[in-house]
């Protein structure tokens, strides 16, 4: 099985290095950028979803590997889980120029990975961070919360049916917050909190 999970995450890997339609390939390219797939366990119980590379993913091809990805790490560790515990992905896997927000077309063209990659990890919960992978979630789910912002869904155990079964999704605040207000980090840190009762 490990191989058809890996094989199958292998597969959307080139499909996304060879995205020339996207509106970011050219960026991509031009600035020897690396696409940022995800990195984690494919048998995670656990996705933490977040919008786009930033300068540091994309240089490096690895999600969350800056200063918002080291807080990320600490709050994953303070639930007591590493970083190669759980799956780690963005919205959109290409940067974005200056790091804006992804467009809607950038999430029309990518989104269909995030969930093919949902499809193959089956995880039992997938924690949002920021608002745009919220949204985009609640609403591939279709859920009633959908048009609720995040500073009112921070930190909730939301139910819905997967395709595999019964999953949980808890929007949490992105954790680069916390480099621009540390006060946010106990709220962070309380938030996962309710991660970790579904361990």
């Amino acid at each position: 099985m490990t191989t058809d999970k890996t094989a199958r995450l292998k597969e959307i890997r080139d499909e996304i290095i060879n995205l020339k339609e996207s509106p970011l390939y050219e960026y991509r390219t031009k600035n020897k950028y690396c696409p940022v797939i995800g990195e984690g366990n494919h048998f995670a119980k656990i996705m933490f979803i977040g919008e786009a590379p930033g300068q540091k993913e994309a240089e490096s091809g690895r999600p969350f590997c800056g200063a918002a990805g080291k807080i990320l790490d600490d709050l994953i560790e303070s639930i007591g889980l590493k970083r190669g515990d759980v799956y780690i992905t963005n919205v959109v896997k290409d940067r974005p120029p200056n790091n804006r927000d992804p467009n809607p077309i950038e999430i029309a063209l990518y989104s269909p990975f995030l969930e093919r990659q949902i499809e193959i990890i089956k995880p039992e919960v997938i924690a949002t961070l920021g608002r745009f992978s919220t949204k985009f979630i609640l609403e591939k789910f279709e859920m009633p919360e959908k048009d609720q912002s995040i500073t009112i869904l921070h930190g909730k155990a939301l139910d819905v049916i997967a395709t595999y079964g019964p999953i949980k999704i808890v929007p949490l605040y992105h954790p680069a917050v916390v480099l621009y207000n540390s006060s946010s980090r106990k709220v962070l840190e309380e938030d996962f909190e309710v991660v970790k009762k579904m361990i």
